[in-house]
């Protein structure tokens, strides 16, 4: 496993020493004495997070960070700047240079330890996220499934996709069928919250193609939930016309001509309770054919996977 690469740019010798006993443990420690020496191994080495110290001679930190934040494959790197005790203007012009956080010397290391895993963290979620509906994307969501796997605790996974709403995004374009998924989103979060509190996670693969893991217990409640609330919500999506009628016309993916019902949700749910779930690649194919299943039921519906093994 790629160990995450830290850069520290301090023309203090003795500082680049002590974060480098603190923190080479866990992380690939990478040193700098100068903001210009900084940014130049930031543009080879590729770090995942630095820390830098306000004043340096050459290039300091402040000037570091505007020239980080200009470079347009590195303005994503996040920053911790160190100042000295007492310097609460060098705090807010480094927040406003561009840095992500800061901490004042001296230090505990416990605390710029918490501080970097805590950034580390949201860095990668934000990445990783999904800019439609801002949930967690596939990195996230294959951690938190080898995450379950490994734990050996009960638990099951919910596939959930939108039905016939190709259909509805070719008459109603676009911008319209956005505002479904992340309606579908919200409903996501809000129903997996209600019965699992922050324990559930709910994550957003593509398009109309959501995840969420939960306790087995709760799965069948928040399907549940999660199309009652959908199936209240879908009307609203149409103009009184088609909403009287029903249905829309337009063509499937094979382009023949078709009448759809309104946009539905299907949910097939996998567990681990009845069988061995040994791989993530396991759970995505039993969840495609549940899916699959529920989504040839015509109407909002879920599917749990029986199978024992």
């Amino acid at each position: 496993m790629r160990r995450e690469r830290i850069l520290i740019i301090d023309d203090d010798p003795d500082i680049r020493d002590v974060l480098d006993l603190s923190l080479s443990e866990h992380y690939t420690i990478l040193a700098a004495s100068n903001g210009k020496e900084g940014l130049e191994l930031a543009k080879t080495k590729s770090p995942d997070l630095i820390i830098t110290d306000y004043n340096m001679p050459v290039m300091n930190g402040v000037e570091f960070c505007r020239q980080l934040r200009r470079d347009i494959l590195l303005r994503h790197l996040p920053v911790i700047m160190l100042t000295g005790k007492g310097e609460t203007r060098d705090m807010v012009t480094g927040i406003e240079s561009g840095a992500d956080d800061y901490l004042v010397k001296p230090f505990e290391p416990e605390t710029l330890e918490a501080r970097i895993r805590m950034i580390l963290t949201r860095t990668s979620r934000s990445l990783d996220a999904n800019p439609l509906s801002r949930l967690p994307g596939n990195t996230s969501i294959m951690e938190e499934l080898q995450a379950h796997i490994d734990n050996g605790k009960p638990f099951a996974v919910g596939y959930v996709d939108l039905d016939k709403f190709k259909i509805y995004n070719d008459k109603y374009g676009f911008e319209h069928g956005d505002d479904i998924i992340r309606s579908l989103a919200r409903i996501l979060v809000e129903s997996t919250q209600a019965f699992c509190g922050t324990e559930a996670f709910v994550g957003h693969i593509g398009g109309d193609d959501f995840v969420f893991i939960c306790d087995d217990e709760k799965a069948d409640a928040i399907c549940r939930a999660v199309i009652d609330a959908f199936d209240t919500l879908s009307p609203g999506f149409y103009n009184d016309e088609d909403r009287k009628a029903g249905f829309i016309t337009g063509l499937d993916r094979q382009g023949n001509a078709v009448k759809a019902g309104l946009v539905s949700v299907s949910i097939g749910i996998v567990s681990n309770v009845n069988q061995k779930i040994t791989h993530v690649a396991q759970i995505g194919e039993i969840g495609a054919e549940l899916k699959k299943f529920a989504k040839s039921m015509g109407k909002s519906n879920y599917q749990r996977d029986q199978r024992k093994k």
